[in-house]
C-alpha cells in the first residue's frame, strides 16, 4: 500500500501542475520557469489585466521619455525585440513590447474561436490608453503591423511617427470588402494541407496559412530556426507553449489575416491623411511581404523608403540592432538610408 501511495502521489502533482496553469476555463498562462534564463533577456515583466487576459509587456527607459511602441508578429513575443531594445534605451528612449494575447508572457485562450483580428486591436488600443502614450513611434512587423498600424489609426493623436517592416494593412471596399475573407477561406480550403517540407521548398503566404492552419502541433522552435532565428534561440521561441493547448493562437492567427478587409479600408483613410513621419523600411529577401511596401508608398503622403538588404521575413534578428539604430536616427529627425546586413548565422 506505501509503495502504490508513493506511485499515486507524483502522478496527482502532475495533475495538479497542469490544471494549475489553467487559470480560468479555457485561458492558459505560461508558467514562469518557462522563461528563466533566457539568452539576452533581463528586461523586467509588467502586467495589464484587459478584459479576460493578463498582458504581458516590457516598460524600459526613462519612464518621461516619448515611447516607442514594438509590436511583434507570428509565432514571436517580445522577445523579437532583445537586439533593439538596449540600443532604442541608450538613445534615451522609453521602450514598450507587448506581447499579444496567446503569445509570450500574455494569457492564452484555447480555442481558435476565442481569437480575432477585432480582438487583438481592441487589447492594444486599451493598452495604449491606459498607459497613455503620447508622442510615441510605432514600429511594426508581420501582426504587429496588422494590429498597431489599427492602434495607430485609432488613436492617431498618440502617435508622433510610423515605421512599418515586413507587414501589411490588406483591405477593401463594396463588393471586395464582403466577399474578400470568404474567398481567401475557399482557397486555404483548396490548397489543402501543406507539409513543412513543402512550406520549406516554396514559402508564400497562402501556403504558409494553409500549413500553420492546418498542422495538428505547429513546431514554433523549427519554424523559427527556419525563417531566421539560429539555434541558440530556439529554446526560447518555444518556451510560451508548453504543449499545443497553448498554441490556438499560433495557429489561427495567419488564417485571420483578411479578416477585416472593410475596417482596415477604414484605417487606410487616415494613413492617406497622415501628415507626420511614416517611414517603410522592408528586407529584400522576405517572401511573404515582398513587393508589400508599394502600397505604403502609393498610399501614405508622407511615407519614405528605405531597403534593408541581406535580411528575411524576421528583420528584428536579422538586423535588430542595425534596425534600433535607424529608428533612433529617424526619430531624431537624421536623414536615413538603405543599408545591408551580413546575413550569416548569429548575426
Amino acid at each position: 500500500m506505501k509503495k502504490l501511495v508513493l506511485l499515486v502521489v507524483p502522478v496527482l502533482l502532475v495533475a495538479v501542475n497542469i490544471r494549475a496553469d489553467e487559470i480560468a476555463p479555457g485561458i492558459f498562462r505560461t508558467p514562469d520557469a518557462r522563461f528563466a534564463d533566457l539568452k539576452d533577456y533581463p528586461f523586467q515583466s509588467n502586467y495589464m489585466q484587459i478584459g479576460d487576459y493578463r498582458i504581458h509587456y516590457l516598460d524600459e527607459g526613462p519612464a518621461d521619455a516619448p515611447p516607442i511602441l514594438l509590436i511583434h508578429g507570428e509565432p514571436t513575443w517580445s522577445y523579437l525585440f532583445r537586439k533593439m531594445i538596449p540600443i532604442l534605451t541608450a538613445a534615451g528612449h522609453r521602450v514598450i513590447a507587448p506581447d499579444l494575447v496567446g503569445f509570450g508572457k500574455s494569457d492564452k485562450p484555447a480555442s481558435e474561436s476565442d481569437y480575432s483580428y477585432q480582438m487583438q486591436v481592441d487589447v492594444m488600443v486599451e493598452l495604449a490608453q491606459r498607459l497613455n502614450l503620447s508622442q510615441a513611434t510605432f514600429f511594426g512587423q508581420d501582426w504587429g503591423g496588422l494590429v498597431g498600424l489599427r492602434v495607430v489609426a485609432a488613436e492617431p493623436d498618440r502617435f508622433a511617427r510610423v515605421v512599418v517592416s515586413n507587414t501589411g494593412l490588406p483591405a477593401a471596399s463594396g463588393i471586395q470588402g464582403w466577399i474578400g475573407y470568404p474567398m481567401f477561406k475557399l482557397a486555404v480550403w483548396w490548397a489543402g494541407e501543406v507539409t513543412f517540407e513543402e512550406l520549406q521548398a516554396d514559402v508564400t503566404f497562402p501556403r504558409w496559412v494553409a500549413y500553420s492552419y492546418g498542422v495538428d502541433d505547429l513546431p514554433i522552435g523549427k519554424l523559427m530556426s527556419f525563417m531566421g532565428g539560429d539555434s541558440s534561440v530556439v529554446a526560447a521561441y518555444e518556451a510560451p507553449f508548453p504543449d499545443k493547448r497553448y498554441k490556438a493562437g499560433t495557429q489561427i492567427m495567419p488564417y485571420l489575416v483578411p479578416s477585416q478587409l472593410r475596417e482596415n479600408e477604414a484605417a487606410w483613410a487616415v494613413f492617406e491623411e497622415w501628415d507626420k513621419p511614416f517611414l517603410v523600411a522592408f528586407t529584400d529577401s522576405d517572401p511573404i511581404t515582398k513587393g508589400g511596401h508599394q502600397i505604403f508608398l502609393d498610399r501614405v503622403p508622407t511615407a519614405q523608403n528605405v531597403t534593408i538588404s541581406g535580411a528575411g521575413h524576421f528583420v528584428q534578428e536579422d538586423a535588430g540592432p542595425q534596425l534600433a539604430q535607424l529608428i533612433n536616427a529617424f526619430i531624431a529627425g537624421e536623414a536615413v538610408q538603405s543599408f545591408s546586413v551580413d546575413n550569416s548565422p548569429n548575426q
